[in-house]
């Protein structure tokens, strides 16, 4: 299954080839355009995914290498192997359909977060080098997903942009208290969805939501906090 994780990663990683333009969904996609929506961080934050893509294979490459066998890196692998094969169909999929895009991500984060639960645990040596990538992917994926939500909210007329923006962000960081609490020691998980939020603050404070930035700014603070708190307990 070590060799799958990898295989796995790697076909994640490649998957923008299939979609090269893509720079998330486009207004015209909605049955009422979301142009620059409140709900979606500054275009920089997306750079995040490179990041991850690296992360998930050197991830993937030394558990292959140091912990093929090892029970406590082996839980978190058929989730993460079902989560990145999703995920490497992902684009090709949002570029015509942002409907199939939401369903498919969400499953992406259901099983992302299923991987962090059952992650390595323990302060060994390099029980973080299984634990890290994988929280870092599952932070991003938590705020991206409830992106979607909103994009999808407002798009088709369920409610007004900003208050999908501010009922999106309120299930990202009811999310993300729930598994950081769950595992306090996957310190990339918060930081996944801080960032995010530093990109909605970013993103409506060039003539945006006031509301949504008040939000995001007071809800990254929080995450920031409670990171802290996990920190000294582990």
């Amino acid at each position: 299954m070590p060799i799958l994780v990898l295989l796995a990663a790697i076909a994640f990683a490649l998957s923008p080839l299939l979609a090269p333009d893509f720079g998330g969904f486009d207004a015209s996609q909605f049955p009422i355009p979301q142009e620059n929506p409140p709900v979606q961080p500054a275009g920089y934050a997306f750079a995040i995914w490179g990041l991850i893509y690296g992360a998930l294979i050197l991830g993937a490459i030394y558990g292959l290498w140091q912990r093929r066998d090892d029970a406590n890196w082996q839980a978190m692998r058929l989730p993460l192997i079902l989560s990145l094969a999703v995920g490497a169909t992902w684009l090709p999929i949002a570029v015509t359909s942002a409907v199939w895009a939401t369903v498919l991500i969400w499953v992406m984060w259901g099983f992302a977060v299923w991987a962090v639960l059952e992650s390595p645990h323990g302060q060994g040596r390099d029980a973080w080098l299984g634990r890290a990538p994988v929280a870092l992917y599952a932070g991003w994926l938590t705020a991206a997903s409830c992106v979607s939500l909103g994009l999808m909210a407002a798009g088709y007329g369920l409610m007004g942009d900003t208050l999908a923006a501010i009922l999106a962000l309120l299930i990202a960081l009811g999310l993300a208290v729930g598994v950081a609490r769950r595992r306090p020691d996957a310190f990339g998980y918060l930081a996944g969805v801080i960032w995010a939020l530093i990109g909605v603050c970013v993103q409506n404070a060039q003539g945006g939501s006031m509301s949504v930035l008040i939000l995001a700014a007071v809800g990254a603070a929080g995450l920031i906090a409670l990171g802290g708190s996990n920190i000294s307990r582990t």
